[in-house]
């Protein structure tokens, strides 16, 4: 059956909205499974998944975009208006005049005139062309932030995207860029579950009208970027028994209640049902203060950007705050 996700508005970008449950269609690999990644996002809307997250880095727009059509000519939706589409500018971009044709060459993958909402991926820019993951730290460089947000805004202006945000920056990096913005950043896409709670990133871009997103609600495990820890954590694990849920859907909720919206990735075709069952119940206040004590620790530290010949030399540099880091 359906369900219908809640969704948020979106203050920096008015009279537009975010669904607070969103599907990622990251398959690392990157575009060597698109096929699957075509047919989970059909099942995802037959779910009633609305946000799907995409990224040029991912290689899964053509697929998205594929599986837009079918799901318009099966009248799965009725018009492609029912979806809200992300994708992002790869660093390799990231200069202000690639950010234009970057968007373009996404929306001609995607089979779109235009997306809801397009993001800086990380904080930093790369030299030369083409999609590297990881990345060749001798190429990494310092972002121009005024020069290639004055183009994301040119983006949004030309009616190529409705909203405009960021992904993986921290206070810091949000002021430098809000010093030029014209249009502020409608989203910050960070990584949020309950062992990297960013209480105060959420509290500054709450004072700014920025609408937090969350990645790796989960830890990521598995993957390139992340780690088993928080799926390990006996503390989630206990909350999980007593309250009767899966401790994924226990970490869903938990980002769901700090009025964030969450991205959840996972193609098994239960686990995708099970990920929107998080809307139905609540977590007590003594399982948020059992959550509240954990300690935290970052499972997503972007170690591939840290290097001594470019802008970021520490993680404290790329994260502008103190870090613990999973060994």
């Amino acid at each position: 059956m359906e369900r219908h996700i809640p969704q948020a508005p979106l203050k920096n970008s008015p009279g537009k909205a975010i669904p607070l449950i969103g599907f990622g269609t990251a398959s690392f690999p990157f575009g060597e499974c698109n096929s699957l990644v075509k047919e989970s996002i059909l099942h995802a809307i037959r779910l009633g998944y609305r946000h799907f997250d995409s990224a040029a880095i991912y290689q899964s727009e053509q697929p998205l975009g594929e599986a837009i059509v079918e799901a318009l000519h099966l009248g799965l939706i009725k018009s492609r208006n029912e979806l809200f589409i992300t994708s992002k500018l790869w660093c390799s971009d990231a200069h202000s005049h690639r950010v234009l044709p970057a968007l373009q060459n996404s929306l001609k993958n995607l089979g779109l005139d235009h997306l809801d909402l397009y993001l800086i991926h990380v904080p930093v820019s790369m030299k030369g062309e083409g999609l590297r993951l990881p990345e060749r730290q001798e190429d990494l460089v310092a972002m121009d932030f005024e020069s290639v947000w004055k183009a994301m805004e040119e983006c949004q202006e030309l009616g190529l995207t409705k909203s405009i945000g960021v992904s993986n920056f921290s206070i810091k990096k949000l002021n430098l860029l809000l010093v030029s913005a014209k249009i502020p950043p409608a989203v910050n896409q960070v990584e949020m579950n309950p062992l990297w709670r960013q209480k105060k990133l959420k509290e500054f871009c709450e004072e700014k009208g920025i609408h937090v997103s969350a990645y790796s609600p989960l830890g990521a495990a598995g993957t390139l970027w992340g780690c088993n820890r928080v799926m390990e954590c006996e503390v989630l694990k206990q909350v999980a028994r007593e309250s009767g849920k899966t401790l994924a859907q226990v970490c869903l909720r938990w980002v769901y209640e700090q009025g964030a919206s969450v991205l959840v990735k996972s193609f098994n075709k239960e686990r995708m049902k099970e990920n929107l069952d998080t809307l139905d119940w609540k977590l007590s206040v003594e399982d948020l203060n059992k959550i509240n004590q954990i300690p935290e620790i970052k499972s997503c530290p972007a170690l591939t950007l840290i290097s001594d010949e470019g802008p970021y030399k520490t993680l404290e540099e790329l994260w502008d705050e103190e870090i613990k880091i999973v060994q």
